[in-house]
């Protein structure tokens, strides 16, 4: 049974995840940060040049949890639609807007300057984003030139450059968009209300020739009635040298889904030897630009999180490193079964010491005197006497291979002989297990400091 998952799926699958931040009971989605420990053989696998790629799987998700560091909610005004950047760069052939890629017109297969049958494939450049940072449709590229003119303006028409390039006006990158919406290879995308307006549905503007024929009477045949389910679409034609040469349309038309030149049947133009096989153009639903994120192949969706310093009141530790990011969708505070709200949450567990104790170092293995219990110290203010530890599977389980919670006052003491007595053990504020992670990527390590800022942008495809 032949069967396609369509884009349209795709760009309805990018449009719910987009739309689910908004929504009168939203999601709530979190960018957590976690993995301070190195990656090793004996720790999961990979290493820190080389890190393991994430495994969709249940263990792997819960092992998310036990060293993560710190979860931000992501907001509505941290998410946009994208599409791939293509810079307009001169000397390129671009690839023209058209509806039929993967069909066989004239005994051949319709495809891009690549040579691919999609349209909304990475390596075919319909469209562009100029210096101004306005994008632009290809509608016509001269018959397969190369574009040495940068295209401009604002107009709801379009617009010819004098390279012979057509363009069709689509958008503009706002401010916001250029400063947390672009990367080296993704854009923000968005549909300018202006344009959508001016946009007609089923119009046909443009006409491409696979065949000019042979044997037809050579002249010029204007305000041709093109055929179809629409109305109102005419062209004219131009015959030289026996062929068809030119099809240039005069009326644009409205309602065309399918459509037919009918150049054999034109009055005068003669009695072909080879008949011209002669393409229009139709433009997508409700024409262009009523939908520049469906038109563009808008099926992807960033996300931008900044995480400052300490970053939520100290959520977020600082003089140490993290190795994953990941996303994570309605996690529960701690201890409830209630969906997380806060901008920020710690994931880490704490000890309060009393008296004074020692200076317990970053990265090391912290073990209760009492109970037996092992941590990972990954933060210590020796102000506040907080300690903040993860418990895994390699450096949080006891002598018999348990994961045990420090409890009393027992006393910790640290590989490298600090020690303290506890004055209290304190939980971390999101609930570990809860939610679904959606997302995780493992990377090399990222350290933090008190004065940097991390920008982290996810480019989730559908």
């Amino acid at each position: 049974m032949a069967a396609i998952v369509t884009n349209k799926f795709r760009h309805n699958n990018a449009l719910q995840f987009f739309e689910s931040f908004g929504e009168a009971s939203p999601s709530v989605y979190y960018l957590f940060v976690g993995r301070p420990q190195p990656f090793s053989s004996g720790a999961g696998g990979g290493t820190d040049s080389a890190p393991p790629t994430p495994l969709d799987n249940v263990e792997d998700e819960l092992m998310y949890f036990r060293d993560m560091l710190a979860a931000k909610k992501v907001t509505s005004s941290d998410v946009s639609y994208v599409v791939p950047r293509h810079d307009w760069t001169t000397g390129t052939v671009y690839d023209y807007y058209r509806a039929d890629y993967g069909a066989t017109v004239n005994s051949a297969t319709v495809t891009t300057v690549a040579g691919g049958t999609d349209m909304f494939s990475t390596t075919t450049k319909f469209f562009v984003r100029s210096s101004a940072s306005n994008v632009y449709k290809c509608m016509s590229n001269n018959g397969g030139a190369a574009s040495t003119t940068e295209p401009t303006g604002t107009s709801t028409s379009e617009l010819t450059t004098a390279d012979g390039y057509v363009w069709k006006y689509m958008y503009s990158l706002t401010a916001t968009e250029v400063s947390s919406f672009l990367t080296t290879d993704f854009m923000a995308v968005h549909t300018d209300a202006t344009i959508a307006a001016a946009a007609v549905d089923g119009a046909v503007r443009h006409y491409k020739i696979a065949n000019g024929g042979a044997g037809y009477t050579n002249g010029t045949y204007s305000t041709q009635t093109l055929r179809g389910d629409g109305s109102s679409g005419t062209f004219t034609v131009t015959v030289s040298g026996g062929a068809v040469t030119a099809v240039v349309a005069v009326g644009a038309g409205t309602g065309y889904t399918f459509a037919d030149c009918k150049i054999d049947s034109i009055s005068g133009i003669g009695t072909p030897s080879t008949s011209a096989i002669v393409t229009p153009i139709i433009g997508p639903k409700n024409g262009h630009g009523d939908d520049a994120v469906e038109e563009l192949g808008g099926f992807y969706v960033m996300t931008n999180t900044t995480l400052s310093g300490t970053a939520g009141s100290g959520d977020f530790v600082v003089d140490q490193d993290f190795r994953r990011i990941g996303v994570v969708r309605d996690p529960f505070d701690f201890g409830t079964t209630t969906i997380c709200s806060a901008d920020t949450r710690s994931a880490l567990k704490s000890i309060t010491f009393s008296g004074t104790p020692g200076s317990f170092v970053n990265d090391e293995v912290i073990t209760g005197g009492t109970t037996g219990a092992k941590g990972l110290v990954v933060d210590f203010d020796s102000s506040t006497k907080v300690l903040k530890y993860i418990q895994t599977q390699w450096t949080g389980v006891d002598a018999n291979g348990d994961e045990t919670a420090f409890a009393g006052t027992e006393t910790v003491t640290g590989a490298g002989g600090a020690s303290g007595t506890i004055a209290s053990v304190n939980n971390p504020e999101i609930a570990y297990y809860s939610g679904d992670t959606i997302y995780a990527e493992n990377r090399v390590p990222i350290t933090r400091a008190s004065d940097q800022t991390e920008n982290i942008k996810l480019i989730i495809e559908f």
